[in-house]
């Protein structure tokens, strides 16, 4: 009988059933608390500290006392199981603090669903694990929903398990991992050397001035354009709504991105927003930097452009697949999205065949600041075989890791991958994408990152649909930032 004793309520609350049963201890640090104990008979095997007498007292208004030696009370159960606490099972982490490079054996890699046509995460592990045959990597391929991916690792390092060694984090995931202390800060034994990346994907993998991650592979959106109508695509909004005229001279929409109330929100006006020079949150990840008149510029140029018509009404409505099909359509003029879209767009399926280009987004005055894609490998605290785990990430950011990246059609944190002429042959996108990535900047680099998304997506959509004025959406923004952080 597995069970499972959690922090965060009252003592007492039991979900039972004939397999397991969960208790809830009295403490107010969550994780602290949180074991797994194996019941069987006489034996007890727990891998936390707790309360014996608050287990003892659990075990005994709870359990079958048919599972326990018949002992008299709480206080005799107490003493019996005082000496067994110590005891760990084999889901229990490793040492946090260690910074042993001698810990090495298998490891798991886990990731979300590989989706890519050359399969290149397997790829990878495959290359990995025939050049070392007795630290064998295992890829613990996840679902292909990002919610699902964040849960599953929670859970993982909320009950300090070791089964997974190194984690890929999507991008805005590595700040929070890394203040609760979550994944292995890469310095001093176990820093690695990112010289050779490109800076925006090591800035978001680290935290408070410490890289906690080995970036694995980024991405960065890019302006669509219809070349046979516009043939220089525009390098400011200003250039870009002033070719508005050519949409309405052939009766199409002018520009689009994604505008419903959801993450793809967020990533575009964090784009218009730091493409004017604005931010969200200050070092710390906590204090909000949002209300300033940058900002503001940032978020009125996308609102009137909503208002005017430049911005197709039916857009506050759109996710990826919808402004996607609007433009393969022959609907839109220009069109932000990622590097993903271009195969669709020049399939014969497409009204845009042979008729589209690709450029870096938009900025105020020059190139835009894309908001930055991809996943972060980080080292888990609780592997028990971190020296192997920092030689993997080593091996993920080196040159042949990353040009099987880059020709499974996942853009690379290496410079060097989108100068090849073979790739770019393949992927002609590839010299908008690198100068893209080059100018790009993180979302929000905080621990409450899913707090501060939504300040912004509701904030800036209310300015959309005209419930909130642009100044209003930006204190918005501002004290949803701060609450989040409190």
């Amino acid at each position: 009988m597995r069970v499972s004793i959690r922090s965060g309520t009252a003592l007492g609350e039991v979900i039972d059933s004939q397999i397991s049963q969960t208790f809830q201890c009295n403490s107010d640090k969550a994780d602290e608390h949180h074991v797994s104990c194996l019941v069987h008979r006489h034996w007890v095997c727990c891998c936390s500290r707790l309360d014996t007498g608050e287990f003892a007292m659990a075990l005994k208004k709870s359990l079958r006392w048919s599972l326990v030696p018949r002992v008299a009370g709480a206080v005799a159960a107490a003493a019996l199981l005082t000496p067994m606490f110590t005891a760990c099972s084999s889901n229990s982490g490793g040492n946090p603090q260690s910074q042993n490079l001698n810990d090495r054996g298998p490891i798991t890699y886990v990731e979300g669903k590989d989706t890519t046509e050359t399969g290149a995460v397997k790829q990878l592990i495959e290359r990995w694990n025939a050049a070392h045959p007795s630290e064998q990597v295992t890829f613990k391929e996840q679902s292909n929903d990002a919610s699902q991916q964040y849960d599953d690792l929670v859970e993982h390092m909320r009950s300090k398990q070791s089964s997974y060694d190194v984690v890929a984090l999507d991008v805005p995931w590595t700040a929070e991992f890394a203040a609760k202390g979550w994944i292995q800060p890469l310095k001093d034994n176990f820093s690695i050397d990112t010289s050779a990346l490109l800076q925006p994907p090591v800035t978001s993998a680290t935290y408070n001035g410490t890289l906690y991650a080995a970036p694995r592979n980024t991405n960065g959106g890019l302006l669509y354009y219809r070349k046979d109508l516009v043939p220089t695509p525009p390098k400011t909004w200003k250039e870009m709504l002033g070719d508005c005229q050519i949409a309405q001279q052939h009766n199409i929409g002018c520009y689009a991105g994604q505008f419903a109330s959801y993450e793809g929100l967020t990533v575009n006006v964090a784009e218009v927003i730091n493409a004017f020079g604005g931010s969200f949150v200050g070092p710390d990840g906590r204090k909000p930097t949002v209300n300033s008149q940058q900002s503001k510029n940032g978020l009125k140029t996308l609102v009137d452009a909503y208002k005017n018509g430049d911005i197709p009404k039916e857009a506050i409505t759109y996710k990826e697949p919808e402004s996607q099909d609007a433009f393969e359509q022959g609907k839109l003029l220009f069109l932000r999205t990622w590097p993903s879209f271009y195969g669709p767009a020049g399939s014969d399926a497409s009204a845009v065949k042979d008729k589209f280009g690709v450029a870096p987004l938009p900025g105020e005055n020059g190139v835009g600041a894309s908001t930055l894609g991809g996943y972060n490998a980080a080292i888990s605290v609780y592997s028990k075989h971190k020296a192997t785990a920092l030689d993997f990430l080593r091996f993920l950011i080196s040159e042949d890791a990353q040009h099987i990246v880059a020709t499974g059609a996942l853009p690379s944190v290496r410079a060097s991958q989108y100068d090849d002429p073979a790739l770019i042959a393949k992927m002609p996108y590839l010299p908008a994408l690198k100068e893209s990535i080059a100018s790009a900047v993180p979302r929000p680099v905080t621990p409450f990152y899913s707090a501060v998304s939504k300040a912004i997506q509701d904030n800036a959509y209310a300015a959309l649909q005209g419930t909130k004025s642009v100044d209003d959406a930006i204190t918005g923004m501002e004290k949803g930032i701060s609450a989040a952080g409190s």
